[in-house]
């Protein structure tokens, strides 16, 4: 008979499968090799072994409508009829062929066009183009933002939350349905017209979740999980009351329904009166961001309130110390009582992988450090089952878990001597180029010699499935390390060859020998380790496996000189040397929490700083250092800014400045929103910044209608995260948006990305028409770059 337990909770959990079965199941469908029928069976039976797996690992509140085909906000604005004009629908469902053309865009006389749907205007012809895409909070995982228009109409356009309740029901799960709230969702949205606020189609917007809920209470479910993430964020006072106005209405229209208001990625600070406030049964806090607030938490609300305690780090591996844990929960428990507590994650599982049981080649002391998704819900019901029963009920597992966490704080796996002294011995002149950057630009121009608007990639070419199968022969030792470098030198000199042919001025190696812009570094630096199967969701079918950053970190040999000198070789084009900076590699990676991430960074940077000097010392006269995370990695609250910014951007400086003048450093953002932060990027000094904009049609560039940015942009004009091809008609109005904000001679031209994930067939004229774009610039009188 199982012992009775305090309420578990998992907030949600990851929906790509073990073996990434929905990533196989959804690129089959895209191919045109599989129907929708075969699509929606493998999602159903996904979400079936996700019930049963959280049902078997003690899991009491389990959640359903936490699985998503590609995104949970491309869903909500699915549900509730937020669906652009250029997608042509007409009302009823939102077909398949539309929800897929929102998240990635159509290539015309592509299956996903939705034209079956209704017509597209003028963008039918070339297909259309998917929604802006950028980062969900500080975290790796993107979503896609809604569009509204000052005339928005909602209407329920989708089911699904009530669908896949009752699809739970009829297994036999009592499931708590997840929807994210409407205040997170309208402030996750972006308005066409600037000249309204979409917080003011709220009421438009909350009789659609009123009937979402009033179905799910219908068909049994007696909570619901309401995520409104945007609590732990700076909040105005018309985003407080737009909180007031939602759940007095729920509350008024469903009294009886009880919603578990969820707040996650930091602490709720001055919005803990405000969430407080709101008629709602429960409320959920994170206590591994912020363990500081459960106090005046636990002060200040009402003695009815049910309090869910995010106990268990949601977005990092690392194995909690339960007994420190539950001396921790034990007094809180019997303070407010068994039945007003529960404990869960900080946030939803979707940002760790699923099982580290699967991971049978990781180093035994590593794996003993280790939980996933599956194992932090086994140590949820360990705490659940303790705080009950009293801890004799589970002796054996709190003892392993001091013990791993003994084993861990010891290891002289983690720690290394030389590391801290080379920290220690890093000065402010380290950090800082010799020179300004209008006397490097000066040299850099006179000695590269490159035409007006230069060309260039971002880095990697696509990883075909040739180039992925000679990978994984290699791996499993069926292919032999000569024959393997032997294919990857081939690929890059076509590569090479290819780009000279098409007429790009700057050219990359193309990175056929790299697995992951984080993972093929980290795999060479010390105090990593990588994983097989601890794969995690970017966006849509798109998983990465982050490094697991467990110890000191340092550079023990070169990384890339080799492929970059091999590359030059074959060309007289300037080829550039292509890194991962140290906050990228820091911010996609599991980290360490024994020591501040500042320091860790630090660390990374001294090791980057190695491998620029040496691609330098090798002839490299570009050096391109990535900080696609960057922005990602801000704080939430604006006063954590300054502390964040100032030690990033000393890394990235640390890890760059020791070149010298002539060597053109180069770096690349992602999709991210940069003008309040534009002041930090410009202290990065890098020579030429490399930015997401294509989607956002160059809004990412209106801050440099006041700003003077003194380096040189390459604002993307190929959206690479799209199947779709842009016309050169498209690339040259976006570059004259571009010119009315930057000077002529500030411009570099370039995808808004990396090109590993798109096909060749994609690519080709895609880059094609963006050499042609320039071509056409430069032959309608632009000046040539000083």
């Amino acid at each position: 008979m199982s012992l009775l337990s305090l309420p578990v909770s998992t907030l949600g959990t990851p929906r790509i499968g073990p073996r990434r079965e929905l990533k196989a199941a959804l690129e089959s469908y895209w191919a045109g090799k599989s129907s929708a029928e075969a699509l929606l069976e493998s999602a159903a039976a996904l979400r079936a072994s996700n019930w049963a797996r959280q049902k078997s690992l003690g899991v009491t509140n389990i959640p359903s409508n936490d699985f998503s085909l590609y995104d949970h906000v491309l869903d909500t604005s699915v549900m509730v009829g937020a669906i652009p004009k250029i997608y042509g629908w007409s009302g009823g469902l939102v077909p398949l062929e539309i929800y897929f053309a929102m998240a990635r865009g159509t290539q015309a006389n592509n299956r996903e066009t939705a034209c079956a749907h209704g017509g597209h205007g003028k963008n039918e012809e070339h297909g259309l183009p998917a929604l802006e895409m950028t980062k969900w909070f500080d975290t790796n995982y993107h979503y896609m933002v809604p569009e509204f228009t000052a005339d928005q109409e909602f209407m329920l356009a989708s089911t699904k939350p009530v669908d896949e309740y009752r699809e739970a029901k009829a297994l036999g799960h009592r499931t708590r349905p997840v929807l994210l709230g409407p205040v997170t969702y309208l402030k996750l949205g972006k308005a066409k017209d600037p000249a309204f606020s979409p917080l003011s189609l709220l009421g438009r917007l909350l009789p659609v979740y009123a009937e979402v809920l009033r179905r799910l209470a219908a068909n049994g479910a007696d909570w619901v999980q309401i995520d409104e993430p945007c609590l732990v964020q700076d909040l105005d006072e018309a985003t407080r009351q737009a909180l007031r106005e939602a759940y007095g209405l729920f509350a008024r229209a469903l009294p009886k329904l009880k919603l578990m208001l969820t707040t996650y990625f930091g602490g709720l600070g001055d919005n803990l009166g405000t969430a407080l406030e709101l008629p709602v049964a429960g409320l959920h806090l994170d206590l591994a961001r912020a363990p500081e607030q459960l106090a005046s938490v636990l002060a200040k609300a009402p003695r009815g309130l049910v309090l869910s305690l995010g106990v268990i780090d949601g977005r990092n591996v690392w194995r909690a110390n339960l007994p420190a844990l539950l001396k921790k929960l034990e007094p809180v428990v019997a303070r407010r009582g068994a039945d007003h507590i529960e404990i869960a994650p900080s946030c939803s599982l979707l940002h760790v992988p699923i099982d580290i049981a699967l991971e049978t080649d990781l180093d035994a002391d590593l794996r003993e450090w280790l939980a996933f998704a599956a194992q932090k819900m086994g140590e949820l019901s360990v705490l659940g089952r303790a705080l009950v029963n009293g801890q004799e009920a589970v002796i054996q597992q709190l003892a392993d878990s001091a013990v791993a966490a003994g084993h861990r704080q010891a290891s002289d796996k983690v720690h290394s001597e030389a590391v801290v002294a080379r920290l220690a011995a890093i000065a402010p002149a380290m950090t800082r180029r010799a020179s300004p950057f209008a006397e490097r630009a000066r040299r850099q121009h006179a000695l590269l010699r490159l035409p007006a608007f230069p060309t260039t990639t971002i880095g990697s070419f696509p990883q075909t499935s040739a180039v992925r199968k000679v990978r994984a022969d290699h791996d499993k030792g069926v292919l032999g390390d000569a024959e393997y470098e032997t294919f990857l030198l081939k690929e890059t000199e076509a590569a090479i060859r290819w780009q000279e042919n098409i007429g790009l001025d700057v050219l990359v190696h193309g990175e056929f020998e790299r697995n992951d812009m984080v993972q093929y570094f980290g795999e060479q630096l010390s105090g990593f380790a990588f994983t097989r199967h601890a794969w995690v969701q970017s966006y849509g079918s798109r998983y990465v496996r982050p490094p697991i950053l467990f110890g000191d970190v340092s550079r023990p040999a070169p990384m890339t000189v080799g492929w970059w000198r091999h590359a030059q070789s074959l060309t007289a084009k300037p080829v550039k040397g292509m890194l991962t900076g140290p906050v990228t590699i820091l911010n996609w990676s599991f980290v360490r929490d024994d020591i501040p991430r500042a320091e860790v960074c630090r660390q990374i940077a001294l090791a980057i700083r190695d491998e620029v000097l040496d691609l330098e010392q090798a002839g490299a006269m570009m050096i391109q250092i990535d900080e696609a995370a960057l922005r990602e990695g801000l704080p939430l609250r604006k006063t954590d800014w300054k502390i964040y910014l100032d030690w990033a951007v000393e890394s990235f400086r640390l890890a760059s400045s020791g070149v010298a003048d002539e060597t053109q450093v180069h770096t690349h953002m992602c999709y991210s929103e940069f003008n309040d932060i534009i002041d930090a990027i410009a202290a990065m000094d890098a020579d030429v910044i490399s930015i997401e904009t294509s989607r956002s049609k160059m809004e990412l560039l209106d801050v440099f209608r006041t700003y003077k940015y003194p380096n040189e942009i390459g604002p993307g004009v190929y959206d690479i995260h799209s199947p779709r091809v842009p016309e050169v008609r498209e690339m040259i109005e976006l570059l004259t948006l571009a010119r009315e904000r930057l000077a002529d001679s500030q411009l570099w031209i370039n995808p808004d990305c990396g090109l590993k994930t798109r096909k060749w067939e994609e690519v080709r004229p895609a880059l094609i028409n963006m050499v042609a774009a320039a071509r056409a610039l430069r032959a309608a009188g632009a000046q040539t770059a000083e």
